[in-house]
């Protein structure tokens, strides 16, 4: 596919209905930036990270910061989806297969990453238009992701009604990306972003609220993509981390603990200090491990 095409493709979000639109659509991706880039630039502060420059058919613009330690190329690509498909089908005889598991995670970056990546070369004044296609189809993909799994889980409202002294006085309504149940009962309530900047503080407040609310403690988890953006100016760019590390440690020890936030693209805070390392995890681990706790 020419860029033109794949612009055509990822502003559409009808044209990912299904696990294998995702795939099919990042392997275009990838097979189109194996050659037809104006450059590859390397992040000058944390060099593992690259930013893809095109060329006059993607407006000379730069994409966001990629890990390359996560993008699986085109040559391993078929591969890395062989893996996932298997993982997939498969899921609760991994768990010990830490190469198997990685792939999860390498997999389900790469695919999001070529939806963002592509719609990063649309021009500056449709950059808001851009986010939003690249959060909804991110959602999605969880959603499809959990699905397959054999996963009861949709998106949409929940009605929590308000008591007091035995009389239900009015309904507040809440809005959820992940709606875990089982057998018609809710087992969990999942939030999903591509990045936790200006979202995290109602995560943990919807938690609170709720279960409050409901006297009922319903597991609440969050799935993020990464947590780095573009920072400088061409071609000394670099990245900067949108992680607030202080306001998720006060909200997990003072308010409460989410019962778990998984990241495919983990920053290096999460792995060092106590506190996060305690409550951040690979997102393989809601998928291997957790989401049937919940249940």
């Amino acid at each position: 596919m020419k860029l033109s095409q794949l612009l055509m493709t990822a502003k559409n979000k009808e044209n990912f209905r299904t696990l294998e639109d995702y795939s099919c659509f990042c392997e275009e991706y990838l097979a189109f930036i194996y050659d037809n880039l104006q450059a590859v630039i390397v992040s000058q502060n944390e060099t593992q990270y690259r930013f893809f420059q095109y060329k006059k058919d993607g407006n000379f613009n730069v994409t966001r910061p990629i890990n390359g330690d996560l993008l699986i190329s085109i040559n391993d690509f078929s591969k890395s989806k062989n893996t996932f498909a298997y993982a997939i089908k498969h899921i609760k005889d991994i768990s010990r297969d830490r190469e198997t598991r990685k792939t999860i995670n390498k997999f389900i970056y790469t695919c999001q990453q070529s939806i963002g990546a592509t719609l990063d070369a649309l021009p500056t004044g449709e950059s808001n238009t851009a986010r939003k296609i690249n959060g909804d189809l991110f959602e999605r993909y969880i959603r499809l992701v959990l699905v397959e799994l054999g996963i009861s889980v949709r998106d949409g409202i929940i009605p929590v009604p308000v008591i007091v002294n035995g009389e239900e006085l009015f309904q507040m309504v809440y809005q959820h990306d992940l709606i875990i149940e089982k057998n018609d009962e809710l087992k969990a309530i999942g939030s999903v972003k591509t990045s936790s900047k200006d979202r995290l503080d109602k995560i943990f407040m919807d938690k609170f609220l709720y279960n409050r609310l409901t006297n009922i403690e319903t597991p609440h988890f969050a799935v993020f993509l990464h947590d780095v953006q573009r920072k400088g100016k061409l071609p000394k760019f670099g990245v900067n981390t949108t992680f607030l590390t202080g306001h998720f440690k006060g909200y997990t020890v003072k308010l409460n603990p989410l019962d778990g936030v998984y990241y495919c693209d983990l920053r290096p805070v999460m792995c060092s200090d106590l506190i996060l390392k305690e409550n951040i995890r690979t997102l393989d681990c809601l998928l291997v491990d957790d989401i049937w706790k919940f249940l």
